[in-house]
């Protein structure tokens, strides 16, 4: 009996030896080389890993930077500049001037200017309530206000007040979750630094958009016409900014008859107070 156990030992320390050779000899003919700039570039980003620069990941974003020498080392949103600075350090390259960008919700529909249509008590998400008649709200451009993107918020910028998301730009990093989870598209990017805002997403004709908001764009053109630098146009019945343009000199804020043009000023505070 003894002289069994020794040799099933014996036997047993063996083949934990030829196992360890052979694991030894794989992992140096079969290993992949990783090229040590990756965990470097890897260091310089926030790991959010938003997939707001198109990679899976802050780990796919790396590699990808590493192996293209034209991608773009600005990608990174939530890292802005800092990051793009120090990635440009470790490879080598110049990230030129990086605008902040920060997440806004385009619609202003509070519970005092518009109404709801019918009493939803599905599931609590802004997703399911679109599969419903477009949500409970009568305007089916608005907020539906049920937090979607307040769950997918990885830095709690994004709250819920008076049945609409609401923005807190210093909070926010700029990583478009809740762009991309918002199922009426009200949640767009627009660069930090900026004049005005036109809190509107309603492409109907002016009519309708007063029968269900009391806020929305109207397409009057008043802003646009007024606009002294061009900056405004009115496409398919709503305003839009080209921030590059707006000089911050609120005439348009100053001429809308619905307020749906709101000076970014005055819409911070708002934001802040709430």
């Amino acid at each position: 009996m003894p002289e069994t156990i020794i040799i099933a030992t014996i036997a047993v320390a063996v083949i934990g030896v030829i196992c360890a050779v052979m694991l030894s000899v794989a992992s140096k003919f079969m290993s992949v080389e990783v090229d040590e700039r990756i965990p470097q570039v890897r260091a310089c980003l926030p790991g959010a890993n938003c997939g707001a620069c198109g990679f899976a990941g802050c780990d796919g974003y790396a590699a990808a930077l590493v192996d293209d020498p034209d991608l773009s080392i600005t990608l990174c949103t939530p890292g802005g500049s800092t990051a793009a600075g120090n990635i440009g350090t470790v490879l080598g390259r110049s990230a030129g001037a990086v605008e902040r960008m920060v997440a806004q919700v385009r619609c202003n529909g509070t519970c005092e200017a518009t109404s709801t249509k019918m009493d939803y008590s599905g599931i609590e998400g802004c997703t399911a309530a679109k599969l419903v008649y477009g949500g409970a709200g009568s305007c089916v451009y608005g907020c539906i206000g049920l937090g979607d993107c307040v769950k997918v918020c990885p830095v709690d910028a994004i709250h819920i007040g008076g049945n609409l998301a609401r923005v807190n730009p210093d909070v926010c990093i700029g990583c478009t979750q809740c762009v991309n989870v918002c199922p009426n598209d009200v949640i767009a990017m627009r660069p930090a630094q900026v004049h005005v805002v036109v809190d509107c997403n309603s492409h109907e004709k002016g009519a309708a958009t007063r029968k269900h908001c009391t806020a929305g764009c109207i397409g009057c053109h008043m802003c646009e016409r007024n606009c002294p630098t061009d900056a405004i146009t009115v496409t398919d019945n709503l305003a839009s900014i080209e921030y590059s343009k707006c000089i911050g000199c609120n005439k348009c804020v100053e001429v809308c008859p619905t307020d749906c043009l709101v000076s970014f000023s005055l819409a911070h505070v708002a934001a802040k107070t709430e």
